[in-house]
């Protein structure tokens, strides 16, 4: 490793490696093309920059003056290609490095500047990037490496074309390092493509994805989903929560409601424009924010400081999204909680990701108010502020207190002040409901019973559940699964209300209409089968013992389908072919005379008759068609000149012709113009 880069990182406090630190900075693999794989926050961004010191700089220790980049990052995101650029910064200050971002949200003529002026390391995303290289701005002909971070996540978002494009344009001799979370084939196409003889590295362990994390399953009513992460956020007092929302809708709902409760919150969303999104986070880093709402803009690569807390108010749709969200906690040995809250809609739902995520959680209900305010007395009694030294004043003060209120007084105004500060939590309905996984369990020992009614009676769970429970005096919690058949009905029983059930039946053991009910003595055997859409096993359509033709196997001809031992086809009835039938005319059918053609409006015999050689479209007239008569009321005049040129179409007599109404009875549009 290079001095300058060991020197950087012990002033960072890194004392050791990361595996994949120190997986891709092996001797070996020092002009290599590496496709690696790794867990998030196990410092991917300072492992690629110490990769390619060595492409980059060679035996020196500090780079020539800048010119055409030598380096090239390309990150998914604006807030990941920031922190990569901020990353790299620190790691290269000791050896001259210029560092240029390209951006897209930010100005792109200082961008243009940057790339005018010289940069060794140019980080950026990818449409920005495209942008700068076809417009002449950014020149890759001296480009000695290309970094590719988050690959998996640029494929998704659509920069496919773009990513193709850049590795097109670089120089072939370079070196490609590709970091993705996992290598789909869309990632080994491109491997295969734009890299040579890539390596395959690595340091993904099921044991290490989760071990710095504690994944809880927040449980309670659906109509105290919000107040419940409220309560959360008082009860662990992170510094820094991220809250997740799927859409930008619910992002604003919570940012204001988190707001209102005194909650000190930021959001980040794609509705936001880079300058507000960059504040957010600044506010983040500098601690004057604690909690920050999110889509999913912010799952990837964000890493923020004592981030101890990350809450889903909405449930991930993936595995990787749930795995890229909590991702953001427990980075670089460190602890954190991971929490789903999961109102009682949605219970199954996070019941099967995390089992699709091969998570074991802790199902919990939301904290209470009562637990959350006997925590402020705690952690107002463990407060360092108790253990330091008094100064002269302080014991002024203090005396000064005792004098005018009691010890008792003294203390309660403390606790008053410091709760002052803190939002009150929230009063959370009583939730007795457990995990799905665990009510099964809770069901105990169980016997099966039959009913002599199927499918074929029409028979449905929806009334057979209310039907058990009147007949047979028994509770909901006491009746298990149910199993519909063709011709009966399987349900399950508790062991401990099976003999009640029976004796509350009679004898006969009838339900109602005839119903009969009889105790099995293990599991039953259910009709196997495929079923149709409607529920019903498919039925082969009858033969009605017609003989079947088959086509002989084998060479045959064309004879031999009509060989005698082959059945002859039935011949089909001919239907009489439909003939229309001629009307005749009758000898005394009177016919109407054909009416004239209308005469043309633009010239012809028309504009000859009233003298013209055209209609004018600027002036009108009531002349009708052949009489020259005015056309309007009884005795009324022309309202043109004698002599004027009819212009457009006529006016009917007594007025315009009455509007019609729309097509579908909407407003009523004239017929004519004019």
């Amino acid at each position: 490793m290079l001095t300058p880069l060991s020197e950087a990182l012990a002033e960072r406090g890194f004392d050791t490696l990361t595996d994949v630190q120190t997986a891709v900075t092996a001797p070996e693999l020092a002009e290599a093309d590496l496709l690696v794989s790794a867990q998030t926050g196990s410092g991917k961004t300072v492992g690629f920059g110490l990769a390619i010191a060595s492409t980059l700089l060679g035996d020196a220790e500090r780079f020539d003056h800048a010119g055409s980049p030598l380096a090239l990052v390309v990150a998914p995101t604006r807030e990941l290609a920031m922190q990569v650029a901020r990353e790299l910064g620190w790691l290269y200050a000791k050896t001259g490095a210029r560092i240029s971002t390209c951006i897209g949200g930010m100005d792109a003529r200082d961008e243009r500047r940057s790339l005018e002026r010289g940069a060794h390391i140019v980080v950026g995303t990818p449409g920005r990037l495209r942008d700068h290289i076809t417009r002449g701005a950014l020149d890759l002909s001296d480009i000695r490496a290309i970094v590719l971070d988050e690959a998996d996540e640029m494929l998704d978002l659509g920069f496919r074309e773009d990513l193709e494009f850049m590795l097109g344009e670089a120089p072939e001799d370079r070196r490609t390092l590709l970091f993705s979370a996992t290598v789909s084939k869309s990632i080994a196409e491109i491997a295969k493509t734009y890299q040579r003889d890539a390596i395959r590295v690595t340091t993904i362990s099921e044991r290490e994805q989760h071990s710095d994390i504690t994944y809880q399953v927040i449980q309670c009513a659906p109509r105290d989903a919000e107040h419940a992460i409220i309560n959360l956020l008082r009860y662990h007092d992170s510094q820094t929560s991220i809250v997740f929302a799927n859409t930008r809708a619910a992002v604003a709902r919570l940012t204001a409601r988190f707001a209102n409760r005194g909650f000190a919150v930021v959001s980040l969303s794609g509705e936001l424009s880079q300058d507000e999104r960059s504040h957010a986070l600044q506010a983040l880093r500098d601690g004057r924010a604690r909690v920050c709402v999110a889509t999913d803009v912010a799952a990837r690569g964000i890493d923020l400081p004592n981030l101890e807390l990350v809450i889903h108010a909405d449930l991930p749709t993936n595995t990787e999204g749930l795995l890229h969200r909590s991702g953001r906690t427990g980075r670089a040995g460190r602890k954190g909680i991971s929490a789903l809250i999961a109102p009682d809609n949605v219970s199954k739902k996070a019941a099967r990701l995390l089992k699709w995520a091969k998570i074991e959680a802790e199902w919990i209900h939301a904290p209470t108010a009562e637990e959350i305010l006997a925590l402020d007395e705690s952690r107002l009694m463990e407060d360092a502020a108790w253990a330091g030294e008094l100064s002269e004043d302080d014991q002024t003060f203090a005396a000064k207190l005792l004098e005018k209120f009691s010890p008792e007084q003294v203390a309660t105004a403390c606790l008053r002040l410091y709760r002052a500060g803190l939002s009150a939590p929230e009063e959370l309905n009583v939730h007795t409901a457990q995990r799905p996984q665990d009510a099964r369990a809770a069901f105990g020992p169980s016997k099966w019973v039959s009913l002599s009614v199927g499918r074929d009676g029409n028979a449905e769970p929806r009334w057979l559940l209310p039907l058990l429970c009147r007949a047979g005096n028994l509770e909901k919690t006491q009746i298990g699964k149910i199993r519909m058949q063709d011709t009966e009905t399987f349900v399950e029983l508790q062991e401990a209300a099976l003999s009640g059930f029976l004796d509350r039946l009679g004898a006969g053991n009838v339900l109602e209409d005839g119903i009969t009910v009889t105790a099995l003595a293990g599991e039953p055997e259910m009709q196997g089968g495929r079923r149709s859409p409607a529920g019903r096993p498919q039925k082969a359509f009858p033969s009605k013992g017609k003989p079947r033709f088959e086509k002989p196997r084998g060479n045959t001809s064309a004879g031999d389908y009509l060989s005698e031992t082959a059945p002859q086809e039935r011949p089909r009835s001919e239907k009489p072919k439909f003939e229309r039938p001629v009307r005749k005319e009758r000898d005394d059918a009177v016919h109407a005379p054909a009416k004239p053609k209308k005469p043309h409006r633009k010239g012809g015999s028309f504009a000859a008759e009233n003298g013209g050689d055209k209609p004018s479209a600027k002036r009108r007239t009531n002349v009708g068609h052949a009489s020259g008569k005015p056309m309007g009321k009884p005795g009324g005049k022309p309202t043109g000149k004698p002599g004027a040129k009819p212009e457009g179409k006529f006016k009917r007599p007594g007025g315009p012709k009455p509007f019609r109404k729309g097509a579908k009875g909407g407003d009523a549009t004239p017929r004519r113009k004019g």
